[in-house]
């Protein structure tokens, strides 16, 4: 069965994942927590209050339905309440050290089953990164590691896929975008089966590829409680967006999900401040020139 093949290759990634994160905050490990609901199973993976990442979240789940929630059937109308099963791999990362970026990416996979007719199938997923203090050569290295992945695929892969997580990834009622991009699709069905599995493969293989680096590099950088309070702040555009706009979260919930999993991308401290405006010139200040979709590989290469 296919969903066989791809229940194999999604806990086989979310191991990997795990393996790689441990490994760069080197002080803490992520604590399993198996379970089951009326929908499905799953097992929720997170590390708390290591030397690098302050909270860190990486689910897999495996749920099926009676009816497809309203949230996955906008574009598929013809499937509104047809039987479902979905599968995927989440995660969230944020960092202690106000330098490291926070983090995300996801791979999923959905079927559907709608009476006397064939099964449809798609995939979905991407990764995208919040920095708060940006660095631009972290940014054209995740950006040269998203078009990488994206070549074997076609010619045009990495600049749809690219565009679509910008558009995406937008705060509509701030006017900025949640970070510097990445890699955003669904609905995949476009090559065969074995393809599109190999490409959400790839970008979940990518996405360690992309980020460790980058920890690597920027953990051990020094800062105070300036940088604390900033990031603290940012943060919450982050919660603002996963609970405004993210399919994925609106998916969960109307499907009834397990709901501590859904909202695991929370970050663990968060702070919201009244019409907060960063000192002209400041480091704080910079953000905003990255808040807004551009060509990083053709800018900074």
């Amino acid at each position: 069965m296919h969903t066989q093949v791809v229940l194999n290759i999604l806990q086989q990634l979310q191991n990997r994942i795990c393996a790689a994160l441990e490994a760069e905050d080197g002080a803490a490990r992520f604590v399993a927590d198996r379970w089951q609901s009326k929908l499905g199973s799953g097992e929720s993976r997170v590390l708390k209050n290591g030397a690098v990442f302050e909270q860190a979240g990486v689910n897999f789940s495996h749920v099926k339905g009676a009816a497809m929630p309203a949230s996955a059937t906008a574009h598929r109308p013809e499937l509104a309440g047809a039987p479902f099963e979905a599968m995927g791999v989440s995660l969230v990362i944020h960092p202690k050290n106000p330098y490291v970026p926070t983090s995300h990416a996801n791979v999923r996979f959905f079927i559907a089953y709608p009476e006397g007719k064939a099964p449809v199938w798609w995939f979905g997923g991407g990764f995208d990164l919040t920095p708060f203090y940006p660095f631009e050569e972290d940014i054209l290295h995740w950006h040269t590691v998203a078009r990488d992945l994206c070549h074997p695929f076609g010619e045009g892969v990495y600049e749809e896929y690219k565009k679509w997580c910008d558009d995406y990834f937008y705060l509509k009622h701030r006017s900025e975008t949640r970070g510097v991009g990445g890699l955003f699709f669904d609905d995949l069905n476009r090559w065969d089966f074995d393809a599109c599995l190999n490409f959400i493969r790839a970008v979940g293989e990518g996405y360690i590829e992309a980020y460790a680096p980058i920890v690597a590099k920027r953990k051990n950088t020094p800062y105070g409680e300036r940088e604390r309070q900033f990031q603290l702040y940012r943060r919450g555009r982050y919660v603002e967006f996963n609970l405004v706009w993210d399919r994925g979260t609106l998916f969960g919930l109307q499907s009834g999900g397990r709901t501590e999993s859904i909202l695991m991308s929370m970050p663990p401290l968060v702070r919201f401040e009244y019409c907060y405006e960063p000192e002209a010139g400041s480091p704080e200040a910079r953000l905003n020139e990255f808040l807004k979709p551009r060509n990083w590989l053709e800018e900074l290469a």
